[in-house]
């Protein structure tokens, strides 16, 4: 039997027209009233003893025209013409039904009653009722006038007869090149002219439903169709300048490979000191070594040192009676260059290994300084406004406890004012949490480009599950974190993929840092 339902599938699968005449909807030769109600339950109807009820074939018709709209907009609007409005439960599952995706559903009532449909002629033919009726009648004179006019054209001379003597050949009168085009020009008109039936012209109907299914073929071939993929056209691409963002990690990746040769300050130039030899060298005045300023004596062939001394020695080895040995005086080096060292890494008794990580500094953010450490230590969303009813004060930063296993917390900073930072600061940021607009990157480094700061620090976006994404979002580099407002129990799931995307960023980028 023929249902509502099934009718509005029909025409919406295969795009065909459907008529909304007065309070009737009209499908091809059967109609239904606008409020008649099909055998689509509407959700929570039917359970725990209440009522079943059912959408009307007026309010899934105003779905399908109005199912570009968001949901929000899409209820505005049928309440301001009175229409009744699909529940945002029901909206997923019937669109797929309605759309061909799915063939069934388990909203689909088929113990319901079903109206039978009432049959209608067809537009075409009332049409062509009303023109055979406003048809003008001919007055008896104007008949009579027309056969006269028939009689005398009859009447008229025949043309003379066309005789072969004054037939001349063609190419006697045009030259090749001429033949040649209109024989081209003739075959082109041919090739673009469709040959139709004088006697049965096409109707509208069956020109509507060529063109239907030359769409719905053209539709089918361009959704199997594959973008053809080599390692050129991957890299000609629109959305990435590897001027920006490749570059910088080539960099980076050299200067780890030359062990930061690039780092070391450049010797100072000194003057090489020329090797002097001993006995010119520059002696420093000793009132215990008064013989090296004499000549040496001669010892009449005995090896006696004149130059001994018992300078340096102590009184063990004097009485023992070792022989002493006479003090050398080391050489002039060449001065080696001084390496600069940082003056605030000098004065700095202790660098700090604490992440960073930033967040927005608006109100209208989900992650604020009052719900921070709710958030990411306690693994649970909080109201922004629920803590400020509690009486918190806002914090200009906050140091949270991620707990890991085996008992042990690892400290993180959260701030949402990145000014304060300093230069050497900005190494410890691990992670950012973007809002969406570009003016929350105002005055960082890398010239506030989002692009160049996403490869350098991990971002993420908090949003609920059932608002838009920004559109810059959603061209970032951005992990998205969504939020249930109905299902606190999924915060922690959602928030520890939050904690394992950022352990794996950092382990890989961030080694130095504890974590």
């Amino acid at each position: 039997m023929a249902d509502p339902l099934s009718f509005l599938r029909k025409y919406n699968i295969n795009k065909k027209t459907i008529t909304e005449r007065k309070d009737q909807i009209i499908f091809g030769e059967y109609s239904w009233p606008k409020t008649v109600k099909t055998n689509y339950l509407v959700w929570g109807s039917g359970k725990d003893g209440t009522p079943k009820e059912y959408y009307t074939l007026e309010c899934l018709l105003f779905l399908l025209k109005n199912v570009h709209l968001s949901h929000p907009v899409y209820v505005r609007q049928a309440a301001a013409e009175n229409i009744p409005v699909v529940r945002r439960p029901d909206r997923k599952e019937l669109l797929a039904y309605l759309n061909g995706e799915t063939n069934t559903s388990a909203s689909i009532d088929k113990s319901a009653p079903i109206e039978i449909p009432t049959t209608v002629k067809h537009v075409y033919e009332e049409q062509n009722q009303q023109e055979v009726v406003k048809k003008p009648r001919l007055e008896e004179g104007e008949v009579q006038r027309a056969k006269d006019q028939l009689a005398a054209r009859l009447a008229s001379p025949k043309e003379a007869s066309v005789t072969t003597e004054h037939i001349r050949s063609l190419s006697d009168a045009m030259s090749v090149e001429m033949i040649a085009a209109i024989k081209a020009k003739r075959l082109a008109k041919k090739r673009s002219t469709i040959n139709i039936d004088d006697d049965v012209p096409p109707t509208y109907t069956e020109i509507q439903r060529i063109l239907e299914y030359d769409v719905d073929v053209t539709r089918d071939i361009i959704s199997r169709e594959r973008q053809w993929r080599t390692r050129t056209t991957i890299l000609q691409s629109t959305g990435k300048n590897f001027a920006k963002s490749l570059f910088p990690v080539l960099q980076s990746i050299k200067a780890r490979e030359e062990g930061g040769n690039k780092m070391k300050p450049e010797p100072v130039q000194t003057p090489k000191a020329t090797p002097v030899r001993p006995a010119t060298q520059p002696v420093v005045y000793n009132r215990y070594d008064q013989e090296r300023f004499r000549s040496k004596e001669e010892t009449e062939g005995f090896k006696i040192d004149t130059m001994g001394t018992y300078h340096g020695m102590t009184l063990k080895s004097v009485t023992e009676g070792s022989q002493p040995k006479r003090p050398v005086t080391p050489l002039p080096q060449p001065e080696r260059p001084v390496p600069v060292v940082n003056p605030v890494r000098q004065t700095t008794k202790r660098v700090s290994k604490t992440p960073i990580i930033i967040i927005p500094a608006a109100t209208t953010s989900l992650i604020t300084m009052y719900n921070a450490k709710d958030l990411l230590q306690d693994l649970r969303y909080v109201d922004t406004n629920e803590k400020k009813g509690q009486g918190c004060k806002r914090e200009n930063e906050v140091l949270i406890q991620r707990r890991k296993e085996g008992g042990t917390s690892v400290p993180y900073r959260v701030i949402d004012n990145a000014q304060k930072l300093q230069d050497d600061e900005w190494d410890r940021v691990v992670a950012v949490f973007v809002q969406g607009p570009t003016w929350q990157f105002k005055g960082w480094p890398w010239n506030g480009n989002p692009v160049e700061i996403f490869a350098k620090i991990k971002a993420f976006h908090l949003k609920w599950i059932e608002m838009k994404l920004d559109s810059n979002v959603g061209k970032w580099a951005v992990h998205v974190i969504e939020l249930n407002r109905n299902k606190r129990h999924l915060d922690r799931a959602n928030l520890l993929k939050f904690w394992e995307i950022l352990d794996n960023y950092m382990h890989k980028h961030k080694p130095n840092l504890r974590f």
